[in-house]
């Protein structure tokens, strides 16, 4: 079975129970405890080591975990030590956000901009993404300052990206200016 597919089972049926027991809203707190948990590398090789006995990785959750998680959450790793699913804690995590916004009807959107954008602007842009009907009804929206896009902006949501910056259209320029052939030759 493929590293999507089991992680997107284990996580649905953490959603699942996670409604069925009315604790969506802490179970999802937890796993953005445990999404700042996998972007620590050794915390990562931990749970994919093949050499570290399940035992010693349930004492290190449990050191980690317990006091912290919900009883559901916890109950839930448990499981996974269980059936030596451990390792897919990094990619259950990513599909349970994925899943978890897709019910509460969330996009995601990151405004990358060159220089910062006043509460204005952003409330239209966001006014507008809703308008166009391409994201869900509700936008969270993160905005990124990046200078080397000279100006406009670049737009990320699902697996879209709309790139108005300035550095964007010069490298269009850049690129027509190498494949037209009248300019070639001067």
């Amino acid at each position: 079975m493929s590293l999507a597919r089991i992680s997107s089972r284990y996580a649905k049926s953490l959603l699942d129970f996670a409604l069925e027991q009315d604790k969506l809203e802490r179970i999802y707190q937890d796993m953005l405890q445990l999404k700042a948990a996998v972007s620590v590398r050794d915390f990562v090789l931990l749970c994919k080591s093949p050499i570290v006995q399940p035992g010693k990785k349930e004492q290190v959750f449990n050191i980690l975990f317990k006091d912290r998680f919900d009883p559901v959450t916890f109950g839930f790793f448990n499981i996974l030590l269980k059936k030596g699913r451990e390792a897919y804690v990094p990619e259950i995590v990513d599909q349970f956000m994925s899943q978890y916004e897709a019910i509460r009807k969330i996009t995601r959107v990151t405004l990358s901009t060159a220089t910062p954008l006043d509460e204005q602007v952003i409330r239209k842009i966001k006014e507008k993404l809703a308008a166009a009907k391409s994201t869900r009804e509700n936008i969270e929206l993160e905005t990124q300052i990046k200078p080397a896009l000279i100006g406009g902006f670049v737009l990320e949501f699902d697996d879209k990206l709309y790139d108005a910056s300035v550095a964007h259209r010069l490298q269009q320029m850049r690129k027509a200016f190498k494949e037209n052939d009248s300019i070639k030759s001067i």
